[in-house]
């Protein structure tokens, strides 16, 4: 009896897990989409330790380790084939007024992005997976315009993808700044169920000033790179990357840095 459970659960889950659009890689985009009329929600969760002011403090600098988190919910929806819409609403708490020098999450701010994503082809049919990937966002410091290429290459289960990436930035204090933001990844499929690889990103600032401007350490180029692993329960599916930096590892830490040691993002996904 309970075999027989079993079997027709997998059976209906199969059909399901075809039709979802699951995150392998938390960064790194591979290409696929929703099929034509699909609807997913996804969340994600990221989070990266780094130091401010104040609190309970007792280092004789006033410096503590705290762990800012930023939320995005995403309504993904198949508009056409190879042709993806995306939705987002942005939320990054605060972690209190008794701290200071907390300094912004890298990238994400309170407010809301829409994208789209077209591949050119289906899977396999050329020999690289190519797509476009554009992007909106507006938040309460800036309005974003971010581009990607998407790159995808598979070798029967594994798969590896780049993201050539990049982003113009218009702060409404009339600061104009590009970002680099590329990233790479491999992820191998196991089974249906369970997908395993590792997932790497590089983030830089580079402000649009007449005159040069001498760069610190929280404009990057940091670059971090970790182990990720999925699980596909069929509609519902979930993925997390853990990534540590690998650039500027002498460095120590100040208060209000964006770019902590280590870095980890979770998602969520579920077909409606």
């Amino acid at each position: 009896m309970i075999k027989s459970v079993v079997v027709i659960a997998v059976a209906c889950a199969a059909p399901l897990a075809a039709h979802a659009n699951p995150r392998a890689l938390p960064f790194t985009y591979t290409s696929d989409t929703l099929n034509d009329g699909g609807l997913e929600i996804e969340q994600y969760v990221d989070l990266s330790p780094r130091k401010a002011i104040g609190g309970e403090s007792t280092a004789a600098d006033g410096h503590v380790w705290i762990l800012p988190t930023a939320f995005q919910t995403e309504l993904e929806i198949g508009i056409a084939n190879r042709l993806e819409l995306g939705l987002y609403f942005t939320f990054v708490p605060s972690p209190g007024d008794s701290y200071q020098a907390v300094g912004e999450f890298p990238g994400v701010g309170n407010g809301v992005k829409q994208r789209l994503r077209y591949i050119f082809a289906d899977p396999n049919e050329w020999p690289i997976d190519v797509g476009l990937y554009g992007e909106l966002t507006e938040n309460e410091r800036e309005v974003e315009i971010e581009g990607k290429i998407l790159l995808q290459r598979r070798f029967g289960d594994l798969r590896i993808a780049a993201n050539i990436s990049s982003e113009y930035e218009l702060y409404f204090t009339g600061e104009r700044e590009v970002v680099l933001n590329p990233s790479m990844g491999a992820t191998y499929e196991i089974d249906a169920h369970l997908h395993v690889g590792i997932d790497s990103f590089l983030r830089g600032e580079y402000p649009l000033h007449p005159k040069p401007v001498t760069r610190s350490f929280g404009m990057g180029p940091e670059i971090y790179v970790g182990p990720a692993v999925m699980m596909n329960f069929g509609k519902l599916w979930w993925s997390l990357g853990a990534y540590g930096r690998v650039t500027d590892t002498s460095h120590t830490l100040e208060a209000g840095e964006p770019y902590g040691p280590v870095w980890v993002r979770t998602m969520v996904g579920y077909r409606i």
